[in-house]
């Protein structure tokens, strides 16, 4: 069976506290063997979330960091135990941090000055960024640019969940970053996406649910989840012109590049 990487996901979400045992064996079952749990914590008490889940089991990893929806949220306070999380091996990336200009929750300014922070402590602890960029393509290509994220010397980063559209995933992969791919994908409205997926060089593609949300067709309307993964590297493949198994094997060896995984 294809063993994919769900490079991004919400599993310490409360949506799954009743049922996260069954949700991972169903992931398993599908042939989702890692998991990248992805923070986004309304407050410093949450920060850890990701990573003590993570903690309980060998095919999970977490990220630290601020989404851009509450970068207004942080005090100078947190900086500190973010980088100490940082640092814990069983975190892979910084984020996920970047740039939503379609709802605006935190001040732009506050944003990129968040988003450029967090871009500093993956330098720090030598881990990549996980991005969000939302409406916003411009502003955070070039933020990333002059931080020099994707270029030797500085951090690795991804773009997760792309929702642009072929020039702009190309000036990601043309940075050196790596494009991700979610059940977004799968919509009949998501040509543009699926042209990116067209011009986004096979070393630098991702795949992920981002769950609990975006489930993919056919499950459009339920909670998502690990499990559903396939139904979006079946859509990736085609238009990658690969097998689903190729894209398996090639995403979960992107995934282990970027995030310094050692998995099978």
């Amino acid at each position: 069976m294809a063993r994919f990487v769900d490079s991004h996901a919400h599993l310490d979400s409360d949506e799954f506290d009743g049922d996260r045992a069954e949700v991972l064996a169903r992931a398993r079952a599908a042939g989702v063997g890692t998991i990248v749990l992805v923070a986004a914590p309304r407050d410093l008490a949450e920060a850890a979330r990701p990573l003590a889940l993570a903690e309980t089991d060998p095919d999970l990893h977490a990220t630290v960091g601020v989404h851009p929806h509450d970068a207004a949220r942080i005090d100078e306070s947190w900086w500190p135990e973010l980088e100490r999380l940082a640092r814990h091996p069983k975190v892979v990336a910084v984020g996920e941090t970047g740039l939503d200009y379609h709802y605006d929750h935190s001040p732009r300014d506050v944003q990129r000055a968040a988003f450029e922070r967090q871009i500093e402590l993956a330098r720090a602890v030598g881990k990549p960024v996980v991005c969000h960029v939302r409406d916003a393509h411009d502003d955070a290509r070039d933020l990333l640019d002059r931080a020099g994220v994707g270029r030797p010397g500085g951090p690795g980063g991804v773009i997760h969940c792309f929702t642009g559209d072929a020039a702009q995933a190309a000036g990601y992969a043309a940075l050196g970053l790596y494009v991700s791919f979610s059940g977004i994908a799968t919509f009949k409205t998501a040509g543009p996406i699926r042209e990116a997926i067209r011009v986004v060089p096979q070393g630098r593609m991702l795949i992920e649910t981002d769950c609990p949300f975006l489930a993919p067709v056919p499950m459009r309307g339920r909670r998502n989840e690990p499990a559903f993964l396939v139904h979006t590297a079946e859509v990736v493949a085609v238009e990658a012109g690969l097998s689903v198994d190729a894209l398996a094997e090639l995403t979960a060896a992107n995934a282990r590049t970027l995030f310094s995984l050692t998995i099978p």
